[in-house]
């Protein structure tokens, strides 16, 4: 049984990554479409979503996060700083607030909402598929049966972690929410090298996708430790020997562990500037 129950979920913006939540939670009947709502400034993207999935949709943010149980905010953290004073003391005591906003801490938002229910999260880009990794956290005023809601509603984009430090969520975001960039530029880097060796792009495209895909598979299935399936296919003095020397001497592990890094740095920049636009208001 859900725990979602006849509980009401008004998403504030909605865009692809709410799409692929409503989608998710519809597809698994956690809950029915006149318990969604969403609202969106165009009126050609209400439309489509009305016609799409039968849920509700409003012009008005403030409108639609009225009319719910847990608000959902899913727009971009520019915008943020438009919506929260339309949003700022008109919720309600019993209302959760969800935020997949990249960089918005919990803070910020609770300040700027006057809302201590928060919780924050960060999907990735396959989530919009139902194969994301989401790590989320909550403040201390969300209660259990919220916790349970929230849980349920990120598992309708793929697998989800609960943290208890939210700057986890800040090194998440380096590492799983900004992943998929990496691995699609190693994908990208593999094709090339393909088309090099005289392959053309289609076909090697196919041949790096099903690796990387059964690479993937095969460790999930496995359970082993990413060196041991490494060596299991290393031979002295074969291929993938000379690749791995190759790469070693690159500093492959360094310059990703950098960029990590780097990420995680820039979402705490981000992070200081949303908390000080948010202030402003």
């Amino acid at each position: 049984m859900s725990s979602l129950g006849s509980a009401t979920v008004s998403f504030i913006g909605a865009g692809a990554m709410a799409e692929a939540m409503i989608a998710g939670v519809l597809n698994r009947q956690l809950i029915r479409p006149e318990q969604v709502h969403a609202s969106h400034p165009r009126a050609d993207r209400r439309q489509e979503l009305q016609t799409r999935y039968g849920i509700n949709v409003h012009h008005m943010n403030l409108e639609a996060a009225q009319a719910g149980d847990i608000v959902v905010l899913t727009i971009k953290p520019q915008i943020l700083k438009r919506v929260i004073p339309e949003l700022r003391g008109n919720l309600r005591a019993d209302q959760l607030v969800l935020s997949i906003i990249a960089g918005a801490p919990i803070h910020a938002l609770a300040t700027g909402l006057l809302h201590p229910a928060i919780a924050r999260a960060m999907p990735n880009t396959p989530a919009q598929i139902g194969q994301g990794m989401t790590v989320w956290t909550t403040t201390h005023e969300v209660h259990h049966d919220q916790k349970a809601q929230v849980k349920e509603l990120l598992g309708a984009l793929g697998k989800e972690i609960w943290v208890e430090d939210e700057q986890m969520v800040d090194m998440a975001t380096a590492l799983s929410g900004t992943g998929p960039t990496y691995v699609f530029m190693v994908m990208e880097a593999l094709i090339d090298a393909g088309v090099h060796l005289g392959f053309s792009r289609r076909v090697a495209t196919e041949l790096v996708e099903q690796t990387m895909l059964g690479s993937v598979m095969f460790a999930l299935e496995t359970r082993k430790h990413p060196a041991e399936l490494r060596n299991m296919v290393t031979s002295p003095g074969g291929t993938s020997a000379e690749a791995i020397y190759q790469m070693e001497k690159g500093a492959l592990r360094t310059v990703l562990s950098k960029a990590v890094y780097a990420a995680f740095l820039r979402t705490q920049t981000l992070s200081e500037s949303v908390s000080k636009n948010i202030d402003k208001e």
